[in-house]
């Protein structure tokens, strides 16, 4: 089941990152914000309402436990959506999850989990997919002189997030090793991502008061983009954990590559367009997530 996890957060989060664009508004200063505060108050509501509808008795305690994973993603996430001011999503997106290739080897190295021989070999292919695509994006777009923020920002992204999914292995990877209390085989998962998603709403709430202290309110009526990209957003975070609990060293890099799932949509629906080489990067990934599916059949 891990495989079906980790697909459909590859396709949610690919629809996400679609929905950020579309709901990224230049003429706003602090539109990375919005962005981020219209996540954290899904996230929150979502949290809520599994607690209620599963019974989960959840510690607080989890909050502060889970808080350096919870951290890098939301200030990854927050970076993510700056960037998005400068670069173009088929350029931003592939950069920044090349972050798969990092937590990847951080996996290999410290926890010492290596794959068999042809989950390596697929896991390969995904990773240098998404480098190369990252490559030719960052070629075309060098020409343009985008200027230094916007050459730093997804590599800035690429480092958090992959601590962010290298912590994630950590605490995930084995219930009887977890820092994780009050978790039992049913609610693993669950309680790492009430951990992430309440602090996510905690987040939220602190940057409305600093946006109302700044006389920069959010108008619910401009927000359908950013509300969609949340949902999305949430609805693969909530298949994420499940995917990287069952074989975190595989799952990892190709979740990471739903940068592809991003890079065809921006084509279809932004009208971005892809030269050739970037083409067969897409080929690569998609490749190598096809091994993993027929292997985990």
């Amino acid at each position: 089941m891990w495989f079906i996890f980790a697909l459909t957060t590859f396709f949610a989060w690919g629809a996400a990152d679609l929905f950020y664009k579309k709901g990224n508004d230049n003429s706003e200063k602090y539109t990375h914000l919005k962005t981020s505060i219209i996540v954290g108050l899904v996230m929150g509501a979502t949290a809520i309402i599994t607690m209620i509808s599963k019974g989960i008795d959840f510690d607080p305690k989890n909050l502060l436990i889970y808080l350096p994973v919870s951290l890098m993603y939301i200030l990854s996430m927050t970076v993510g959506y700056f960037g998005l001011r400068y670069l173009e999503l088929s350029v931003s997106s592939p950069v920044q999850n090349a972050s798969g290739a990092v937590s990847c080897l951080l996996l290999i190295l410290v926890l010492h989990r290596l794959p068999d021989a042809i989950s390596l070999v697929a896991v390969a292919l995904i990773t240098l997919g998404v480098i190369l695509l990252g490559i030719f994006e960052k070629d075309k777009e060098s020409k343009k002189e985008k200027g230094i923020v916007a050459f730093f920002i997804p590599i800035f992204y690429c480092i958090i997030d992959s601590l962010g999914t290298f912590f994630d292995g950590y605490y995930l990877d084995d219930i009887n090793t977890t820092p994780l209390i009050g978790v039992t085989e049913d609610n693993f998962e669950n309680v790492a991502n009430i951990s992430y998603q309440l602090t996510f709403l905690i987040v939220a709430v602190l940057l409305m008061i600093f946006l109302i202290i700044k006389k920069e309110p959010i108008k619910p009526a401009k927000q359908k983009n950013r509300f969609l990209a949340a949902t999305f957003e949430t609805a693969g975070q909530l298949t994420y954990v499940y995917a990287l609990s069952g074989k975190a060293i595989i799952a990892a890099p190709l979740i990471a590559s739903y940068c592809v799932c991003s890079v065809v949509l921006a084509r279809i629906f932004l009208k971005e367009k892809l030269p050739k080489e970037q083409y067969i990067s897409v080929g690569l990934v998609f490749i190598g997530i096809l091994i993993l599916g027929i292997l985990e059949a």
